[in-house]
């Protein structure tokens, strides 16, 4: 029903000549001007025109992602870990740094923890999640404002092991709200920052402290807080944390930095080439120590390029002043703000802002901004149960911000929400 509605609205929002007239005056000359590209020039391969406000989603990449992963295709295309000529050893010399890299961006260290690759965020959680040993604990529990990355693997493990899954608050700053009785003998699963409204787990050290003191187990989903709020993973004594290259200006890929003492619990079902040191006719010995204890969740060949190309966006990160982002976070939400039909999810400035408006949908309200060249995203995010469900809320729009991102992008899109809030 929703579908027939939408597409039966999805005209042109120029299709009235009074809108027309008031957009084409606003817009027409900026969006065919000539003049300096958007963003600094990491990322000086970007059209003039183009405003992208999708970063929750996936990231634009600066320049030397990309020439680190074209590198890889046209002076040293090999595989690691599997050959001795110069290529291959040039690769596996990469990858370790890339591996260096994360650990250091995370400020865990490498006797204590490693790095493993993957395809997402989702995919890391459901890997370690689904391979805890059985038995091992009472219950799994989340937040309610988690993605389905986090809440969808958790009510499996909890049809899976016959045991609870609790669902708690987290306040408008974002901690978890719980008491030890809660945590006990648990799995909990949380994100560090919300791809709703950008709210992050503020009390993520003192949950860490009172699992372990509970004999649990954390596992973070830092999706989105490693590329906007890496301080507060920095911060946590997590026992795993998943994220994603493609959040955090890198490749289309995943990673999972585990303690090494709970990757030595993991009963590995998801295991083939590259995850055995030998195979007898009935029998196999996996890897899993010392500098190979990564393998047993890097089943078959790499992502070479991507994992070469995470590095480089890691070390590109570690040097980014993000205070950029916090001002034009501040200026989004002071401007949202303004609008009286605009209802602001967000109790505070954040580069993540949702929100609905009175009388347009948010999926037709993308469309209008999309005829500008101005890209958000609309919907639930993969968030129905908290959004749709529990807060019962229509389809909103969002707004993400990353560090390409301009007061001249900010004052765009207000200014073209203006003027479709008061035209239609």
């Amino acid at each position: 029903m929703m579908i027939e509605s939408l597409q039966s609205r999805q005209t042109s929002f120029f299709s009235s000549p009074v809108i027309y007239a008031r957009m084409t005056g606003m817009f027409f000359e900026k969006k065919n001007r000539t003049g300096p590209r958007m963003g600094a020039s990491d990322f000086g391969y970007l059209q003039a025109g183009s405003c992208y406000l999708d970063a929750a989603c996936q990231t634009l990449r600066p320049q030397a992602v990309l020439d680190t992963e074209t590198e890889y295709y046209t002076r040293y295309n090999a595989c690691g870990g599997r050959v001795k000529y110069d290529w291959g050893t040039t690769v596996d010399n990469k990858v370790r740094a890339a591996r260096k890299a994360l650990l250091s961006y995370a400020g865990k260290s490498e006797k204590e923890y490693c790095v493993a690759f993957t395809l997402n965020t989702t995919y890391g959680i459901n890997l370690v999640l689904h391979q805890l040993a059985a038995g091992s604990f009472e219950r799994i529990v989340t937040s309610d404002i988690e993605h389905n990355s986090v809440l969808l693997p958790s009510m499996t493990w909890a049809k899976r092991n016959n045991a609870p899954h609790l669902v708690l608050p987290r306040t408008e700053d974002g901690s978890l709200v719980y008491v030890p009785a809660d945590i006990a003998r648990s799995i909990v699963v949380v994100n560090t920052m919300s791809n709703i409204d950008g709210r992050t787990l503020q009390n993520a050290a003192a949950l860490a402290h009172d699992v372990h003191a509970a004999n649990g187990l954390l596992i973070v989903d830092g999706a989105q807080g490693f590329g906007h709020a890496p301080e507060i993973l920095r911060q946590t004594d997590f026992d795993i944390a998943c994220g994603s290259g493609h959040k955090m200006y890198g490749p289309s890929i995943g990673f999972i930095i585990i303690r090494r003492s709970v990757l030595a619990t993991l009963t590995p079902f998801f295991i083939g080439g590259g995850t055995v040191s030998d195979v007898m006719l009935d029998d196999y010995s996996l890897l899993g120590e010392g500098d190979e204890a990564h393998a047993i969740l890097e089943a078959g060949l790499q992502n070479w390029s991507g994992i070469l190309g995470l590095g480089a966006a890691v070390n590109w990160l570690q040097h980014t002043d993000h205070a950029k982002e916090q001002q034009l976070s501040q200026m989004l939400f002071d401007g949202l703000r303004k609008e009286s039909r605009v209802h602001v999810l967000n109790a505070q400035p954040s580069s993540i802002v949702s929100f609905h408006t009175d009388g347009i949908d948010a999926h037709q309200m993308a469309i209008y901004l999309s005829e500008q060249n101005i890209m958000c995203r609309s919907g639930h995010f993969c968030c129905h149960r908290y959004l749709a469900h529990q807060r019962k809320l229509p389809p909103l729009l969002r707004i993400s911000l990353g560090l390409y991102n301009t007061p001249q992008h900010i004052d765009r899109c207000l200014s073209a929400l203006h003027t479709i809030l008061t035209t239609l």
